[in-house]
């Protein structure tokens, strides 16, 4: 053991050195460090929370809650005066998570506006460290938030066809806190136990949502937490742990989860993109080398080389932008105006409101929408592959969607579809045969659709990183036909959804 050790230092110390001699060569420039880059992230959404993370000293001082709680609740200035509280449906609460030192977890419950027996879904924003209610009031949540923060109903939020319920997580992020450190997670274990006490809490909460289909969406870094919690969600079922989740899938939209094969896309998409000239290609694969090795060093090693093969890698990521310019990576046909390639900033000040808070009970807590000190911490799990648990599951006929916008580059589709079909599983032959198909919308083409099984990968046209954000009909019709087993069907029906809704 004590050789191995060794041998791997020296072979980390020999990727430092061959990556900054081939950075030297290229002139690339420096990548950002884990802070740096963690900020730049928030910048760009224009957002500037005033904590970097949600973990205090004395739990008193905030005056927010010691146990479980759990409230109806409905939003100031939700363009829905006549409606009541019970008539909504809105859930805020804290749980407590069972096996941390003295975590709460902080999420929003909208029950469907169609029916109690749709499916549970549960949706989990990326970053690492970002808050669901990005997704709330920018995606697929009940409304929408205007720019003087009133609400506006959403047409396509997906609480019309399922049980739609947001987790602000890992601890720290947004509302959820702990008034421990030792809570803060670093892997994908820590995150998925956390959901899965979650869930178990929730369920218990809410007994009548039990048997209902389950599915975890998500996107961006959720790559990553999706198929760590749905494993997490299945061993817990095999193993009769607590109340049984009757999981029935799990989509992950432009994520992460095979950095090996996703970081070797980045050129060959950015080329196909007309982002970069092929003098640009071949110089920048120059770095792929030693990517790959110390991806592979990270998997078996963990520690140093998992913090190496971050700095290593994005170094392709940084070369590719310095020559993208104001391009904006969620979406290349944008441009980022200054620093800010969106700006979501109402929600900040939207959920920073005395009012808005003590709705929700939150008590005297800030929002911290983005956290840098989550994204750190996150940083040894980054270059993990998180495929390699999912054939069990496709296997046991547990549905697995995988989608993307075709616009985004930082999770882009073709990265995104090579994972997929390089994965190990007994229909890998059947599905890398199956013949693409269209996804239609009111009978227009919104997508390419391959599928087989309980496997399907969507691209989904005329979207960046967040899809239901830029495509929410699509996305909506996307939502209701997976979970309902209809999502194969290529011929649109001639009375779309919504209008039967």
């Amino acid at each position: 053991m004590e050789k191995f050790n060794v041998l791997c230092l020296l072979s980390i110390l020999s990727l430092f050195v061959l990556a900054s001699a081939i950075s030297d060569h290229l002139q690339l420039p420096e990548v950002k460090f884990p802070k740096i880059q963690a900020e730049k992230l928030i910048r760009e959404l224009n957002l500037l929370p005033k904590d970097g993370i949600n973990v205090v000293d004395d739990e008193c001082s905030i005056k927010a809650p010691k146990k479980i709680v759990e409230k109806k609740f409905k939003f100031p200035n939700l363009a829905a005066p006549d409606v009541s509280v019970e008539d909504l449906g809105h859930h805020a609460g804290y749980y407590k998570i069972e096996h941390s030192h003295a975590a709460r977890m902080f999420y929003l419950f909208f029950e469907s506006r169609n029916s109690p027996k749709d499916p549970v879904v549960i949706w989990l924003t990326g970053g690492p460290g970002c808050s669901s209610e990005l997704a709330v009031f920018y995606e697929n949540g009940p409304f929408t938030i205007s720019k003087n923060l009133s609400l506006v109903w959403n047409e396509y939020g997906w609480d019309k066809v399922s049980n739609l319920l947001y987790v602000d997580q890992p601890i720290g992020t947004g509302f959820s806190y702990s008034s421990d450190r030792r809570d803060i997670r670093h892997n994908e274990e820590g995150v998925s136990n956390d959901l899965y006490d979650f869930l178990q809490a929730f369920f218990t909460e809410h007994p009548q949502f039990a048997e209902n289909d389950f599915y975890i969406t998500g996107e961006s870094y959720a790559g990553h937490y999706i198929p760590a919690f749905a494993a997490r969600v299945h061993q817990g079922n095999k193993a009769k742990e607590g109340i049984h989740i009757n999981l029935k899938g799990f989509a992950i939209g432009n994520g992460l989860t095979d950095p090996e094969i996703q970081y070797k896309a980045y050129t060959d998409y950015a080329l196909d993109m007309g982002i970069i000239s092929k003098t640009d290609y071949d110089r920048i694969n120059k770095v792929l080398p030693a990517c790959e090795l110390a991806i592979k060093l990270c998997g078996t090693d963990g520690t140093v080389s998992c913090m190496a093969s971050y700095l290593v890698c994005n170094t392709i990521f940084s070369r590719i932008m310095s020559l993208a310019g104001d391009t904006n990576y969620y979406d290349i046909r944008k441009k980022c105006e200054g620093n800010l390639c969106y700006d979501f900033s109402n929600m900040e000040q939207f959920l920073n409101k005395k009012s808005v808070r003590e709705a929700l009970g939150v008590g005297e807590l800030e929002f911290v929408s983005c956290s840098p000190t989550v994204y750190q911490a996150m940083l040894m799990d980054w270059m993990r592959n998180l495929e390699v648990g999912i054939p069990v599951l496709l296997e046991d006929g547990v549905k697995l969607l995988v989608y993307a916008g075709e616009y985004d580059l930082i999770c882009n589709w073709l990265g995104n579809s090579r994972w997929v079909h390089a994965m190990e599983w007994s229909g890998k032959q059947s599905f890398v045969g199956s013949a693409e198909a269209p996804f239609l919308v009111d009978g227009a083409e919104a997508g390419v659709l391959k599928t087989y099984g309980p496997l399907s990968f969507l691209k989904v046209h005329d979207a960046g990183h967040m899809v239901p954000m830029d495509q929410p009909k699509a996305a909506l019709e996307m939502l209701q036909r997976w979970t309902t087993g209809k999502l194969s069907e290529s011929i649109d029906k001639p009375e779309s959804l919504v209008a039967e809704m």
